[in-house]
């Protein structure tokens, strides 16, 4: 039977020019430390702009950079203010139903769903960079936080501690999201990989719809807990508690909102529809519940609400006791939620409309607004998309538009309060089903499915994690195994074996490319990964099993005898001394083959690090070193026919 092309092995005559490799050039230690750390913690290079300038404009430079506001203020115009006022009142008729849902959603009081409404976007829009980021509370943050406080503690029973709690949850989310960005060390947030955030969005906004049914049934006994099956249970096991009002007003309200949303989807330019839709909703419930008296009937409400801005909680805050670790934890939880949450958006709305947004000034940003909401009866916040999605679409140019709809809630909260006495809980709970259904995204799963089955298997766990057993061990879980596929693909690093492609001397993959043809007596290998002690055992291995195969391969076919093992580095990024090590033994097994080992092309450090190790010169000979392996082919296979 033929052999497959891409394992012949044929007599190949490649002719070239020979280039010298070149040794890096001397670089001091000191040197070398500073360029690690500024790719490491200063990849964007912050501080270019105040090259070249004036110390009066460096001043200026910083003053704008540490606050946006200073930047777009001065050239703030009114044809800008048009367009932003009208995206702020839009994002404010969405923002106030909403607040006050995700309140209750974290167990919270739903007055503080306003006053974070309230607040927050101030100061958001003094630090913020981003054009598009509507800021308030969002529905996975107010779930994770509500279901971890209430682990410990009781907020119907013990109302004022839980606040307590979620106040300083509030203060550590932003004190961590801060000291990210002020450290410079965002890199931490994207081990949320976006297989796994796509499978943790989907299985929250389950659990956060079935937690729904408690008020859309009208049930009053319903679990504490938050996986699939307690909340499945406990909706059947009070089948007595069902209220048909409740559930007649509930499912009319639910599919408006539903509709609402699709016109908008299908014409973005109809926008104003699903945005208004929410603020709709809670009027004519609150109009049909006071004519009809509904409260009388089964339909519960949300009751008075205090009337006036925020209050301080500076207070309130507890850095002692027996909760500071939980305090701590679900502040770290929410923290990082919020603030993946908060710069996937703003860099979405960014790259639509081609302007950049400093990942670590958000961060900061994000931060500090959450360390002064949590001194101002205020919880987690941050960027969430269906509110941010209605600002671009309803025209905002500036963060102004944070400004316009902070001022509308303001009004509300000092006027408008007792209007929203009669609102039904029902309608409530139909809002955030709407708001949390557009997070899961089955196309993107699907996508994912086919671009990479290992990241559909944590998007999977994630999704399954967060419905089954609880939100943050689904996430827990899901990150673990992102991290887990890292630490693989370190210690498993990709190593292919390159054949030639006839009539070039191009060396590719002899897997990939099925024209590429072995060269007689040479075991060409690429290796694509930094070269350390996690993956130096698998290497050697993975080599020693390649000579074995080649001379097994020798003997059965009668072909050339090896004499050269070639590793091309190209890929090579860098290297530890137990990689250094590695290829000391390696050069010693091969010797004792009687077979040559070349190295192609390592790059500036890692050839450095060979050199320096290499006490004898025999690894680092200038025979030994080609800049591509084309040369090292035409070079060896020339100094071969002179020995015979």
């Amino acid at each position: 039977m033929e052999e497959p092309k891409g394992n012949m092995m044929m007599s190949v005559e490649i002719g070239l020019e020979m280039h010298k490799v070149e040794a890096p050039p001397h670089r001091s230690t000191i040197n070398k430390l500073q360029t690690r750390l500024k790719e490491t913690f200063f990849p964007d290079d912050p501080l270019r702009q105040f090259k070249g300038q004036s110390a009066k404009k460096k001043w200026i430079l910083g003053a704008q950079y540490a606050f946006p506001i200073l930047k777009w203020g001065p050239e703030y115009s009114f044809q800008l203010f048009k367009s932003d006022i009208v995206a702020g009142l839009t994002i404010a008729s969405l923002a106030i139903p909403q607040g006050i849902s995700y309140a209750k959603l974290a167990n919270l009081p739903p007055i503080v769903g306003l006053y974070s409404s309230f607040v927050p976007p101030l100061v958001y829009a003094v630090l913020g960079s981003s054009r598009d980021l509507a800021v308030g509370p969002v529905s996975i943050a107010s779930l994770v936080m509500g279901s971890m406080l209430r682990q410990q503690v009781n907020p119907v029973t013990d109302h004022i501690l839980f606040l307590q709690l979620a106040f300083t949850s509030t203060f550590f989310a932003g004190l961590f999201q801060a000291s990210l960005g002020f450290l410079r060390l965002g890199f931490i947030i994207d081990f949320l990989s976006k297989a796994t955030l796509i499978g943790f969005m989907a299985g929250a906004a389950i659990i956060v719809s079935l937690q729904q049914l408690k008020g859309l049934l009208g049930i009053t006994h319903f679990t504490k807990k938050m996986g699939l099956i307690p909340v499945i249970s406990s909706v059947f096991r009070e089948t007595n508690e069902w209220s048909w009002q409740t559930i007649l007003m509930g499912f009319c309200f639910l599919v408006f909102l539903l509709i609402t949303r699709h016109i908008s989807i299908k014409k973005p330019k109809l926008f104003w529809v699903s945005a208004g839709a929410p603020l709709l909703s809670v009027i004519l419930s609150t109009i049909f519940v006071f004519a009809f008296k509904a409260q009388d009937h089964g339909v519960s409400i949300i009751g008075k609400l205090e009337e006036g801005l925020n209050p301080p909680s500076l207070n309130m805050l507890q850095f002692h006791g027996s909760h500071l670790g939980l305090v701590v934890k679900t502040g770290l939880i929410t923290g990082i939620l919020s603030l993946t949450e908060g710069i996937a958006v703003g860099r979405t709305f960014a790259a639509l409309k081609n302007y950049q947004v400093d990942g670590n000034k958000e961060m900061i940003a994000i931060g500090l607004m959450n360390v002064v909401g949590s001194s101002t009866s205020c919880y987690v916040t941050t960027g969430a998309f269906s509110r941010s999605a209605v600002n671009h679409n309803a025209g905002a140019k500036t963060a102004a538009s944070n400004i316009v709809m902070s001022i509308t809630v303001m009004v509300t909260l000092l006027f408008l309060m007792p209007l929203f006495r009669y609102t039904p809980n029902v309608v409530l709970g139909a809002i955030i089903v709407t708001a949390v259904v557009g997070l899961i995204d089955i196309p993107a799963a699907y996508q994912i499915w086919k671009i990479d089955k290992f990241d559909f298997i944590v998007m999977l766990c994630a999704f399954l994690g967060v419905i089954l057993i609880s939100v943050q061990e689904g996430l827990a879980i899901a990150v673990g195994i992102s991290i887990l596929k890292v630490l693989l693909q370190i210690t498993r690093p990709k190593i292919v074996m390159l054949g030639n492609i006839p009539g070039s001397d191009i060396f590719r993959n002899i897997h990939q490319y099925k024209e590429a043809i072995k060269i007689p007596g040479f075991l060409i290998l690429s290796v694509e990964a930094p070269i350390n002690f996690a993956n130096i055992t698998y290497l050697n291995d993975r080599i020693s099993r390649w000579i074995e195969d080649y001379e097994a391969e020798d003997e059965t076919h009668k072909y050339s005898e090896l004499g050269f093992l070639i590793l091309d580095m190209s890929a090579v990024s860098a290297i530890d001394t137990s990689g250094v090590s590695f290829f000391k033994d390696l050069r010693r097994v091969l010797d004792k083959k009687s077979l040559e080992l070349i190295l192609v092309n390592p790059i500036g450090e890692v050839m450095e690090k060979l050199q320096r190790s290499d006490d004898t010169s025999d690894l680092m000979k200038p025979d030994y070193l080609f800049l591509t392996v084309g040369e090292a082919v035409t070079m060896l296979m020339s100094r071969r026919k002179n020995h015979v």
